[in-house]
């Protein structure tokens, strides 16, 4: 296959998510040029230039480094059109409007580039219906290209074909917004809604449906349908604020205008409160009430029937919480399907009607069940699709119970569940994922993943109840209950963790030890990377308190001493080990996590990774060489003139513990280099680790040379607490944080020597641990550490 580059793309509309697909790209160092309409007063770009200015300030934020917004390029459709000659990849997001989108595509057609993939960002509307009037060149390069909100969190791509788009060009786009932007990509049927829309707005449909039946508030069904049931924190009618009603109601409106012979299509109508709300002018967070209003900072429900706001907090019965808490899929079923309690009755009740939903309309918006729970998974931000959550919770047990309901008037629609649910291979199977693949009932067969070369890249896919993705071949060396030492006969070694939140104790230091001592001896390098990381996991979430606490008791603060010692030790190893060792960082690396991939001899870090040193937060400074790694990049960034205007950013983010946004804001922090490399899909991490340990190795890698540092010395200690003072006798940080800046700066600073003076990496090592062990005699620092354990959250004394 061809490599498509995509040297720049053009993104027609700079609404909400015009310009948020925009800024993703530039993320990805993908240039962009931004249209919208020309001002009619002011600047011509006016609406482009003030929809980039907003991208700065939204939250969560689209850009990954708020400089690169310089990074797009603003025009407009009346000077600039000719512009789009120069784009391999034009995306139209304008308004959910058949007749505007025509009226724009007329303008642009004769600007695009013979080459240039054509797509629009259309939620819903028919892509056969939006190509009508092009050409038979450019409707081959046309397609639907549907991006989830927002557009740099949600995995989850949309790509819709029509009949006569050609398949290479959709090979190619599928490779790009894998690799390139990151993505995990569906490809749907041209249907309404396409496949998440359709099953995500049927869902809320349904549950609002089911709600309004069982006399439930609000706030009760957010809190049963929210992460209790393995979904997207904010629930229902929060996730619906979080939309847009007025948005929402216009995704009802598509499915009531273009669905008429639905066997579900009575419930396709505007709930009454939505209705209520959107004529109000209350659209949800945008507006500032919905479903919920913030009122000073308490969050008020809609009280429906009185179209006023009340009091909220309504939580699950403790009966649904030990439930949900129930690790077993069929006995957790069973208890909602069996309970007379209200909420068990609801929680089934909207279990079954998204089962025989995704049943029955399966063969008609998706090639197979894997790209319906793929779909809902990325999208809506469940951790288990439709099909998923069925099979494992007993697959011909939950048919029976749906035909049950159905026989009995219980379910939302008389509509038969289809025959190959219960006769055939899927029956036979028990579900509808296999070794094989996922059940494709156009096909009658078990569909295999897409071969496109873009998933070689992916060694571990994301995973399906039912079906076992890991096809490559793995080699266990050594695994205890801390690591996995293992590798994928390539040459190159990897060491996972296995602690919680991949924290490091004395065995996983004990790991990193044996696995430098293997890779040394028979490999090309060394990977730390995790399993789960991928699935939002952490890199590392820093020491194991926990595993601190017996040598705490037994031996008192001198016991940890050695300990400390241990993991300044291996991180040294590991920055002067033989071979290299790179770290493939995603989700939370913090403290003594931040502190290990510092001394990798490179990084691999997904977008999504959120770096800082934050041991202040419980009463400590970095011990594990993070403030003599510190010390030394500053040096080095310095080149010979004042280290101290090099020494301040960093000194900072560690005194306040500020973690960074993206990998993006961690290389502009200076926890990542220039040098690292950043991974827009976290699937590919991995391999693109195990490449760059390979290429090191194969460009004759020698570790660096051990040298002496200048540091700033007494002279740097006194600037920085001379500002802590002020923060201090302010009143804006406590007496222990005022300790803990001091010797933070102490350390950096190189402790108390001449401004100048040459340093060795050791020297900076004993001033941490010193710093440490003094700081775990405090009192105040144990009162941080146990209220962190106790509670989970940092105590501020």
């Amino acid at each position: 296959m061809a490599n498509f580059i995509v040297r720049k793309v053009a993104v027609l509309g700079a609404g909400v998510m015009g310009a948020q697909i925009a800024a993703h790209c530039v993320n990805a160092k993908v240039p962009v040029v931004l249209f919208d309409l020309p001002g009619q007063e002011g600047q011509k770009n006016g609406i482009v230039l003030r929809a980039v200015d907003n991208l700065k300030k939204l939250n969560p934020a689209p850009l990954g480094n708020n400089d690169h917004a310089a990074y797009i390029e603003a025009a407009n459709y009346e000077d600039h059109l000719e512009r789009l000659k120069e784009c391999d990849l034009i995306i139209e997001a304008i308004a959910e409007r058949m007749d505007w989108k025509h009226d724009l595509y007329k303008k642009v057609a004769p600007h695009i580039a013979p080459h240039a993939i054509f797509a629009s960002n259309t939620s819903g509307l028919s892509i056969t219906a939006l190509s009508q009037g092009f050409d038979a060149e450019l409707k081959a390069r046309f397609c639907g290209v549907h991006f989830f909100n927002p557009p740099r969190y949600m995995h989850l791509v949309e790509l819709i074909p029509t009949a006569a788009t050609q398949p290479e060009m959709l090979d190619r786009l599928e490779a790009f917004l894998a690799t390139t932007l990151g993505k995990g990509v569906v490809r749907a049927f041209d249907t309404p809604n396409f496949i998440a829309n359709r099953v995500g707005m049927f869902s809320m449909l349904a549950t609002i449906h089911e709600a309004e039946k069982s006399g439930l508030s609000y706030d009760v069904v957010d809190d049963l349908t929210g992460t209790k049931l393995g979904r997207a924190k904010s629930g229902t009618f929060r996730t619906a604020d979080v939309v847009g009603l007025d948005t929402m109601g216009h995704v009802i409106k598509t499915m009531r205008d273009t669905l008429p012979g639905d066997p579900f299509a009575a419930l396709y109508q505007t709930p009454l409160a939505l209705a209520k709300l959107v004529e109000a002018g209350m659209l949800g967070q945008k507006s500032g009430a919905g479903f919920y209003k913030k009122v000073g900072k308490d969050i008020l429900r809609l009280d429906a029937e009185k179209m006023d706001y009340v009091s909220g907090g309504g939580k699950a019965d403790d009966f649904l919480v030990r439930v949900l808490k129930e690790k077993d899929p069929a006995k957790r079923m069973k208890a909602l399907h069996d309970s007379s309690n209200p909420q068990a009755q609801f929680l089934w009740a909207i279990l079954r009607n998204l089962f025989h939903y995704s049943a029955v309309h399966l063969e008609a918006i998706a090639d197979n069940a894997r790209d319906v729970d793929f779909a809902m998974r990325w999208g809506f931000g469940w951790n288990q699709g439709p099909f998923e959550t069925w099979q494992a919770a007993g697959w011909q047990q939950i048919e029976q119970w749906i035909r049950d309901d159905i026989e009995a008037g219980k379910a939302l629609s008389n509509a038969a569940l289809p025959d190959w649910v219960f006769t055939g291979p899927v029956a036979e199977n028990k579900g509808v994922h296999t070794g094989a693949g996922s059940w494709s009932p156009s096909r009658k067969t078990f569909v295999p993943r897409s071969d496109l070369p873009v998933y070689q890249r992916q060694a571990f896919r994301a995973p399906l109840v039912g079906e076992d993705p890991r096809k490559a071949s793995c080699a266990t060396v050594f695994e205890d209950e801390s690591v996995r030492i293992w590798h994928q006969n390539d040459e190159v070694l990897i060491l996972s963790f296995r602690t919680k939140m991949h924290t490091i104790g004395p065995g996983v230091i004990d790991g990193l030890n044996k696995a430098i001592d293997e890779a040394e001896r028979n490999y090309k390098g060394l990977v730390i990377w995790h399993e789960d990381a991928a699935q939002g996991g952490a890199f590392s979430a820093g020491a194991d308190l926990q595993a601190m606490l017996p040598l705490f008791m037994s031996g008192g603060v001198e016991a940890l001493e050695p300990m400390i010692s241990n993991l300044q030790n291996v991180h040294q190893r590991m920055k002067y080990a033989q071979v290299p060792v790179i770290a493939a960082v995603a989700g939370l690396a913090l403290g003594g996590g931040c502190e290990l991939l510092m001394h990798a001899s490179r990084r691999v870090a997904s977008m999504e990774s959120y770096i800082g040193l934050v041991e202040v937060g419980v009463g400590l400074v970095p011990a594990g060489g993070g403030l003599k790694e510190i010390a030394l990049r500053a040096a080095a960034d310095a080149k010979g003139n004042d280290i101290f205007q090099f020494l301040k950013s960093y000194y900072m983010n560690a005194a306040t513990a500020v973690v960074s946004k993206s990998a993006l804001d961690a290389q502009k922090m200076g926890y990542l280099s220039d040098k690292d490399v950043i991974v827009f899909n976290p699937y590919e991490l991995l391999h693109v680790a195990k490449v760059e340990a390979r290429a090191m190795f194969d460009a004759g890698y020698r570790p660096p040379m051990q040298t002496l540092t200048p540091v700033e010395g007494r002279s740097g200690t006194a600037t920085i607490m001379a500002q802590l003072v002020n923060m201090r006798d302010g009143g804006f940080i406590s007496q222990h944080d005022y300790l803990l800046g001091t010797l933070i700066a102490e350390i950096a600073c190189g402790g108390d020597v001449e401004p100048g003076s040459l340093v060795n990496e050791q020297w900076l090592l004993d001033l941490e641990r010193r710093a440490f062990m003094q700081l775990l005699k405090n009192p105040k620092t144990q009162e941080r550490i146990m209220g962190l354990l106790q509670t989970g959250k940092p105590v501020r004394n």
